[in-house]
Parts: structure tokens; sequence; C-alpha cells
């Protein structure tokens, strides 16, 4: 896959994994990786990055949960308002620009 299409896309593929349910970081790895028949396979360093970014404008809320198996608390991530609004926005800007690029094949 190329690095360029998931950077460009990452904030809608984590707002749609977290859509349905909080999540901490390994298992949004997993879900996107077993949504997507192992296409998507997130790196820790670019994950934390773009969470605590989305964190940050308000697009989702994080709260310590269960222990992990470092015996650290687990950092929940959770879609805002805002969040749910953004997540609606950038599927309807996605859907444009998909139509759009499919519209460039051959007649």
């Amino acid at each position: 896959m190329n690095p360029d299409l998931l950077r460009g896309n990452l904030e809608l593929i984590l707002l749609t994994i977290l859509e349905d349910a909080p999540l901490y970081g390994f298992a949004i790895i997993q879900e996107a990786r077993d949504r997507t028949n192992g296409y998507f396979e997130f790196k820790e360093g670019s994950l934390y990055p773009a969470l605590h970014r989305l964190e940050q404008d308000g697009l989702l809320s994080a709260q310590a949960g269960e222990t992990g198996r470092n015996g650290k608390p687990r950092k929940y991530y959770a879609l805002t308002d805002a969040g749910r609004q953004a997540l609606d926005a950038k599927r309807a800007e996605f859907a444009r620009f998909t139509g759009a690029v499919g519209r460039l094949g051959k007649a």
C-alpha cells in the first residue's frame, strides 16, 4: 500500500474504527487489520501521534481503562460529538473524491 494514501486518510480510518465503541491503541491496530484482511497495518509510531492529534482537536476523548499486561492502565479513545460530525464530513468528502477519481476512467 502506498503510505501517502494511508497518511491522507488516517483520520477517516481512525474515526471510523472508533465509531461504535471506545478502544485502546493495540485494539485499534488489531481492529484495522481484522476489518481490512491485513491491508491496514498501523505502526505505533504513526498511530499514537494521530490519536493524540485527534484528541487535541477535540474529535476524540481518552479515558484510562483496564490494566494491560505491563501493569499500566490502557488509554481508551472514543469519539466526541465533534468527532462524529467530523467523521460524517470526512466520509462525504471521501465519497466525492473517489467518485471524481472514478469518473476519470475511460469512457
